[in-house]
């Protein structure tokens, strides 16, 4: 009896044993956490579209927005306003989001997926073409693949800024083909957050991408650039393109918190300096006003309280008046001084806006919080005789504001631009018209876009500068467009300020990152002797090839922008 009870104890410990060594393997995983072996690629897709999304309107509503001239600091300007970059150029985050994307397209392959396949190269070569727009040379044949072993993954390479051009436009060409099927074995549900699992849309936005990257090459190999907008534009049943705005790669900010908000929000009874620093730029102020253009009331506030200097009044005078006209214009609230009161501040009358509605910062001013008779000198000033942007930005849904990755303005802008070379692609007055109507439509306007177009000062003339400057208008809150289109161009005609920017003239690239430097010297080092330099390359600080006003490929031999 005794022999088979110790028979029976030692069964028991051993399935014991096994049991325990099973539950200790379960506690092991984590019950929140995503297996990569059996992990649905829509659990990482939303992430990879939400975040791309982020990264370009952090970029164009931010900082670009002020190299391009649509908004300027009053406080903390130095990135914005006289591009002080130093070593805040990181490119971790765009690597990131290639990483998660790199996953879906892996299990699209794996799993036989096409339509997550074309999505996955869609956006593939939207970010790599945003890193190589931006620094030139980039990590790209051997990057995001660190856990496959080995210096060759460990420290990648740099390719070279045409051959990411090139790939990028191969891969567009075959998302368009995986993208075409009329059906597929899978399905994005709500974690596609631009489509919703439309592949059709898909592929317009892979094409309209592709006429991107063919106009960004138009200055270095024009003869490509000519044949791949006219193979699309030839054959609008293969080449469907976004030509409406329900075509858009568009997302919304659900505005609960700091993640899920547009960029420099007023924090809910915090700190609201965020919103506040953010002016809106003379440039695109005037240009606005010159041309009757309705957008300004959806991306400005009108000063709360404008200046006019009274040439009929004496003395050092300063007071307000309400609910008031002056010469035939009706002012809500106007501080009205004179000429002695400027005298006593030591300030010429050209250096006062006394326009009743709408005053712009001009660019990299030394002390831009106390522009035009300010009242608050603090960074980040209340200044009432500045146009703020429009409080709906101060949300953090941005009052509905879209991100637009790319949009149907810009597309017709393209095809005018190409039509206006000569090349096929419809007619070039048409496509302006369009465009501009499509920008309109999506900030409320679109039944003021004929009047607005019959102006002198819109009416297409046939100009590449004039299309590129209502293209460069068109990309408000999205400006690193506009700046990719101003490298190549030369328009509009912007310009840094002497003694204030760190350059006279607008940077042409970011700074390779100080991390990558550090941990990838030799290739980094490779890829700033593919860079030329310039008279400005010196002022950058962190040596002559590695700066902001070197020449990446892109716009080297091309005499633009300056």
């Amino acid at each position: 009896m005794k022999k088979i009870y110790i028979i029976l104890l030692g069964f028991v410990s051993i399935i014991s044993g096994i049991s325990c060594q099973k539950h200790l393997i379960e506690l092991n995983e984590n019950p929140n956490g995503a297996d990569p072996a059996s992990a649905n690629p829509n659990l990482v897709l939303s992430t990879v579209l939400t975040e791309s999304a982020k990264t370009f309107v952090n970029l164009g509503y931010l900082d670009i927005a002020g190299v391009m001239q649509h908004t300027q600091k009053d406080g903390w300007a130095g990135g914005h306003n006289n591009y002080e970059w130093g070593n805040s150029n990181d490119w971790t985050g765009y690597y990131d989001i290639l990483r998660n994307n790199n996953f879906v397209y892996s299990k699209a392959i794996a799993l036989n997926y096409p339509l997550h396949e074309g999505i996955a190269l869609v956006m593939k070569s939207l970010m790599f073409g945003l890193i190589t727009d931006l620094y030139g040379d980039a990590p790209y044949t051997d990057a995001l693949k660190a856990d496959q072993g080995g210096d060759q993954y460990t420290f990648p390479k740099f390719d070279s800024q045409q051959s990411i051009y090139d790939s990028i436009l191969a891969n567009l060409e075959k998302a368009n083909a995986l993208l075409s099927e009329t059906s597929f074995n899978s399905s994005t549900g709500p974690a596609d957050v631009f489509y919703g699992g439309d592949a059709g849309k898909w592929r317009k936005f892979a094409n309209s991408l592709a006429l991107r990257y063919y106009m960004r090459l138009s200055e270095k190999l024009p003869d490509l650039s000519k044949q791949g907008i006219e193979k699309i534009t030839g054959d609008p049943a293969k080449y469907p393109v976004i030509t409406s705005v329900a075509d858009e790669p568009a997302m919304g900010f659900p505005g609960n918190s700091d993640m899920d908000s547009w960029p420099a929000y007023a924090i809910p009874q915090s700190d609201s300096s965020n919103y506040i620093r953010i002016k809106m730029c003379n440039t695109l102020v005037k240009a606005l006003l010159e041309r009757n253009d309705p957008r300004i009331t959806a991306w400005a506030e009108p000063v709360t309280e404008s200046i006019y200097v009274d040439p009929d009044l004496s003395g050092n005078i300063s007071k307000v008046v309400y609910d008031t006209t002056i010469n035939g214009v009706h002012r809500p609230r106007v501080m009205i001084i004179t000429n002695e009161y400027l005298s006593a501040k030591q300030l010429p009358i050209n250096d006062i806006n006394q326009d009743p509605y709408y005053v712009g910062l001009p660019v990299a001013l030394n002390a831009p919080q106390t522009y035009n008779l300010s009242p608050d000198v603090q960074q980040a000033s209340h200044n009432t005789h500045v146009s703020w942007v429009n409080k709906n930005f101060a949300k953090g849904n941005a009052g509905g504001t879209k991100v637009r990755l790319i949009t149907a303005a810009e597309v017709h802008f393209i095809l005018a631009e190409a039509a206006a070379k000569g090349w096929s692609a419809g007619d070039a007055e048409d496509h302006y018209n369009m465009g501009i109507a499509a920008s309109l439509s999506v900030w409320g306007f679109g039944a003021q876009a004929a009047a607005y177009i019959a102006q002198p000062e819109v009416a297409y003339n046939g100009t590449i500068e004039q299309i590129i400057t209502q293209k460069w208008i068109a990309s408000w809150s999205m400006a690193a467009e506009a700046w990719f289109d101003w490298r190549r161009t030369g328009y509009p005609e912007l310009h840094g300020v002497a003694n204030r920017t760190v350059a006279p003239e607008l940077p042409l690239r970011f700074y390779y990152p100080i991390e990558e430097r550090n941990l990838n010297g030799t290739n980094v080092e490779a890829a700033n002797q593919n860079l030329k330099t310039t008279n400005y390359s010196n002022l950058g600080g962190n040596g002559a090839q590695n700066s902001p006003w070197s020449r990446p490929w892109i716009t080297q031999e091309t005499g633009k922008p300056w």
